[in-house]
């Protein structure tokens, strides 16, 4: 029998982190990937309905769209780069500036796939641990960790799967010491958080802000993110992207989405107040938690997390083992859902713990 053999891939690709996520199976109440729990707005839905059969035949062009994000963010269309996602816009930031010879500066525990695609390129992996008493965001770790090799640091605000913050002015100073590194502030949860440094993008040409529609949009199936920051970044992102990774039913339904404000400031405001009866559970429950500024909360469950996240499964309950993240031994994410969703997670869990 003739042996077949394969291409060797890059030495950085044999070493890279993988990511599995645990898509398969998930049926119930799905309180683990912190999507919009309940649905996309009804404008989206009648957007998609008016999709025509030859709309589907032309590639699509998402100038026009990021024209209409960019008068969203009172910012120049030149500063605006839709992307099939976050993940693919923290995949061109690596790509567009990481090589083995640089070095990524990563608070953690944070985001996974800042790490996966930073170890595609070769590049080395500076972690700065936030201690588990509070998540704080390692500030002035972070600073000393900038040295010249320094090309890419990535701050999370709310930070996954933590929901811990980083003040504005901190990320400033961060991107003011680093002037040679680009600055992701990664914003996808913002609108459970309400602050942004988008408006500081001129003064800060390293600067780079990243957005979503996955979460408080509910658009995750479509794949829609985005990237802003100065044109001259903004220059070499647009080379090194794919022209057409972005699909043209995520960009039909953009204005859409972007338009019903409504529906937006209706369902965060549900999340915040579902949010806060959370803690109350969780403090009756005798669960220690932190602090999120997210539609998540991370609680400690103790040894017995896989079992809890088993059960809760079990009971039609979809909630995220967080224990392989740095610090976070015996920690469950939750995302938070409406406040009659909540009730069947609170009802869950105390059964749950009580037969644990």
């Amino acid at each position: 029998m003739e042996v077949q053999t394969l291409p060797e891939p890059r030495a950085a690709v044999r070493a890279m982190k993988e990511y599995h996520p645990p898509l398969g199976g998930r049926e119930g109440l799905r309180l683990d990937f912190n999507e919009n729990t309940l649905a996309c707005s009804p404008a989206v839905r009648a957007a998609l309905g008016a999709i025509t059969a030859g709309d589907l035949t032309r590639y699509p062009e998402r100038g026009p769209a990021e024209a209409l994000v960019a008068g969203h963010l009172a910012l120049a269309p030149e500063q605006v780069l839709l992307t099939n996602g976050v993940d693919e816009a923290i995949h061109v930031l690596c790509q567009t500036f990481l090589d083995e010879r640089a070095e990524v500066v990563l608070p953690v525990p944070t985001y996974s796939m800042y790490e996966v695609y930073a170890s595609a390129t070769g590049a080395t992996v500076v972690p700065v641990p936030a201690a588990r008493q509070d998540f704080a965001f390692p500030y002035a770790p972070v600073l000393a960790a900038i040295t010249p090799r320094t090309r890419l640091i990535a701050l999370a605000s709310p930070n996954s799967p933590t929901g811990a913050v980083l003040g504005r002015e901190q990320i400033l100073t961060i991107a003011g010491r680093a002037p040679h590194a680009a600055v992701l502030a990664d914003e996808a949860y913002f609108h459970f958080h309400g602050e942004t440094v988008l408006d500081a993008l001129d003064r800060y040409p390293n600067l780079v802000v990243a957005r979503t529609f996955s979460k408080a949009y509910g658009l995750a199936g479509l794949r829609l993110g985005l990237l802003a920051a100065a044109p001259a970044m903004m220059h070499w992102l647009r080379r090194v992207i794919s022209p057409y990774s972005v699909n043209a039913l995520a960009l039909a339904c953009l204005p859409p989405a972007l338009a019903d404000t409504a529906f937006l400031h209706a369902y965060v405001a549900e999340v915040r107040a579902a949010r806060a009866g959370f803690y109350a559970v969780a403090a009756e429950l005798g669960l220690r938690t932190w602090r999120s500024e997210a539609n998540f909360v991370l609680v400690e469950i103790g040894p017995r997390h896989r079992e809890f996240t088993r059960a809760m499964h079990a009971r039609g309950i979809l909630v995220r083992d967080r224990s392989g993240d740095p610090g976070c031994e015996g920690c469950v994410r939750i995302t938070i859902g409406t406040q009659e969703q909540m009730v069947r997670c609170h009802k869950a869990m105390r059964a749950v713990l009580a037969g644990l």
